[in-house]
């Protein structure tokens, strides 16, 4: 039986209360506070899971899942508190939230802090918003998958899986990280595992949803991926299993406690993903780009458009070259601070901004004995090199990763490796610039999904260094095998078993059991097996954007949804925008970059803010507007309009 609920002056509904759709309750009822309006309003937020935290942040979730950002770096709330209540608009960072509670207090600044604490932190912060809300404004959690959307008269009404039904003036969609449905391999991989006994395989998600209990004590597990999820996995089948990391003799050890399966794990580069630096920078810190700024984006548009007739960009040319002399200028100044000092420092970093020769300077100042820095190879370091076994390969993994872990322990401002490298995460607002709605040439746009973004993960958006110590010391413990670079994966016939095996590795092939897929899905609108989202498809309400070049017909299918700039309302199949339809976050990535972020950052409101704060402000200014239904013309490819075309 469907529940409607009762209408209000304005309803608005946002469908998914994770991280980014608890920013955008927060805008609105701090908006809705600062500047009352007449009759009810009402917010339903829909979500099967905790308010405030979602799926992905539960506070049920194991204590062995950590954060990648320092705890001081994180705040959902859009300004520090006043003094006052815990409020929409005011409240403590996760850092400070940290402090006050005896369980976490050990947990620093710098520190990484359990996903499920961060949970409670956003809890903790809905809770504060829906109490403090102003008269006249009612939240409403709504504890159920949204299901389907359906318009008439200009209205939306939006129905979860348990019958109730909401009625809507503006509709939001922050759903998240959606589950995918598998791909052609995958499917081979369940197949195989399916039609024989004894086998295990584990598709890729979240390392909280996935039934790693089922792995049994001594089973050979293998691991495809060694990034983020690796380390989670990792975790939970270590100190989630009773074992403990100890530090003996300087060095960190791992102690088994006799339940772990052993871990088989490998990816394309073979390597253990990067750990970042210790954080050094205070929580209002802003990076101020001397060579990706927004002005070099400009004129490199402008000189775009004069050559090609299209503002679009190509990413090498006009963007990694100003990021590498970015992080170049980090790089080669913090050598010069560590040997002559913050005074030579600066007039280095001076004359760097305007030297035309790079090999003197470098000579000028001493340097030319500093290794020049190379991305790619820093995030495949093995290149085209063979081992002659196992062991000669996990000798020169661990070597690296202890090199990787003494640097990251000097810290992000004075080690120069990875302050340069910290460099990509400060500047990631000026990437989006170019980068953004098509911003590149579509197949450049494809090298920057495929190719760069990796690299950029690898060497940039690593766990801590703490981590990558841990995964050294459970190598040595002899309970993971890493296979090496190219691991191929593939379900073997003969032995009956899934094979990991490296073509640089001899010896290196191994027959394993289970098999965790540890790389999280890429989401995209066609693999997307939310209801929700695959009506709107259907319905034509949202649609994909394709990058498309006008002069060469050349598509790049981006596999997000098409939006458009702030305030991000959807584009429609026609190729309209929307005024009542929102979304952001996750379903738009690559029609945006990076926007799986869940969280902003203390003082002035970042782009995480800004982005909730223009759909608030939008979504208070205008009332639904009294229209037909979208009715799909297909085929239709969307002509969504390049905004810098009239640059």
């Amino acid at each position: 039986m469907t529940d409607f609920v009762p209408r209000a002056d304005l309803d608005v509904v946002i469908v998914g209360a994770g991280p980014r759709g608890l920013s955008v309750l927060e805008r609105l009822v701090a908006r809705l506070t600062d500047s009352p309006r007449e009759g009810e309003v009402q917010v339903h937020v829909f979500d099967p899971d905790e308010p405030g935290a979602g799926r992905i942040w539960r506070t049920s979730q194991s204590t062995c899942f950590l954060m990648n950002t320092a705890a001081g770096e994180v705040s959902v709330f859009s300004a520090a508190s006043d003094g006052g209540p815990v409020r929409a608009g005011f409240g403590p960072s996760f850092a400070d939230w940290l402090s006050t509670h005896p369980r976490w207090s050990h947990i620093g600044p710098d520190d990484y802090g359990p996903r499920a604490v961060y949970g409670e932190y956003l809890r903790m912060a809905y809770e504060a918003i829906v109490a403090n809300a102003p008269e006249g404004v009612t939240v409403r959690h709504v504890p159920e998958k949204a299901v389907a959307l359906a318009r008439q008269f200009g209205l939306t009404t939006v129905t979860g899986s348990g019958g109730t039904a909401v009625t809507a003036d503006k509709v939001v969609l922050t759903t998240g990280h959606p589950r995918v449905r598998p791909d052609d391999g995958e499917k081979e991989l369940l197949t195989f595992a399916r039609h024989r006994t004894g086998l295990t395989y584990l598709r890729g998600d979240s390392a909280a949803d996935m039934p790693l209990g089922v792995i049994a004590p001594g089973e050979q597990v293998g691991v495809i991926g060694l990034g983020l999820t690796f380390f989670d996995v990792m975790a939970e089948l270590t100190v989630g299993r009773g074992g403990r990391f100890v530090e003996r003799d300087g060095r960190t050890e791992y102690l088994p406690s006799g339940l772990e399966p052993h871990l088989v794990a490998g990816s394309r580069s073979g390597l253990v993903m990067l750990a970042r630096g210790r954080n050094q920078k205070p929580p209002t810190y802003r990076y101020q780009p001397k060579f990706v700024t927004e002005a070099a984006i400009m004129r490199a548009r402008r000189g775009a458009q004069r050559v090609t007739g299209s503002a679009q960009l190509d990413f090498v040319r006009d963007v990694l070259s100003l990021l590498r002399l970015e992080i170049e200028h980090v790089y080669y100044a913090t050598h010069v601070r560590r040997r002559q000092g913050e005074e030579a420092a600066a007039r280095f970093a001076e004359s760097h901004l305007g030297s035309a020769d790079r090999e003197a300077l470098l000579a000028e100042w001493g340097l030319s004995d500093v290794p020049p820095l190379d991305l790619e190879r820093m995030a495949r370091p093995f290149g085209d090199l063979s081992f002659d076994g196992p062991g000669a390969f996990h000798d020169a993994l661990l070597e690296l990763l202890r090199e990787d872990v003494a640097e990251a322990k000097e810290g992000n401002v004075d080690n120069p490796l990875k302050a340069s490298l910290d460099i990509l995460r400060d500047t990631r607002s000026m990437v989006r610039q170019a980068v953004d709605f098509a911003g590149l040439r579509p197949e450049s746009h494809r090298e920057f999904v495929t190719w760069f973004n990796p690299i950029n993960t690898m060497v940039s958006a690593g766990p801590p260094w703490l981590r990558v110590e841990q995964a050294s010391a459970v190598i040595r413990a002899g309970l993971l095998t890493v296979v090496g670079p190219e691991t191929s994966v593939r379900a073997d016939h003969v032995s009956g078993a899934f094979v990991l095996e490296s073509p640089r590795v001899a010896g290196s092939r191994r027959e394993v059991t289970t098999l965790v897929d540890a790389r999280i899905p890429r989401p995209t609108l066609s693999s997307n097996s939310d209801a929700l989202m695959a009506g709107l498809l259907a319905d034509g309400l949202i649609t994909e954007l394709v990058n498309t070049d006008s002069a060469t017909g050349e598509r790049f299918p981006a596999g997000s949804v098409a939006v458009t700039r702030r305030p991000f309302h959807v584009v429609d199949v026609l190729g309209n925008p929307d005024p009542d339809l929102y979304a952001l976050g996750v379903p738009t990535e690559n029609t945006r970059w990076f926007t799986q972020i869940g969280n902003g950052r203390p003082g002035p409101m970042t782009g995480f803010h800004t982005d909730a704060d223009g759909i608030a402000e939008d979504v208070l200014r205008h009332r639904a507007v009294l229209r037909a239904p979208v009715t799909p013309t297909p085929p239709v490819t969307p002509a969504v309009p390049h905004p810098a075309a009239a640059i």
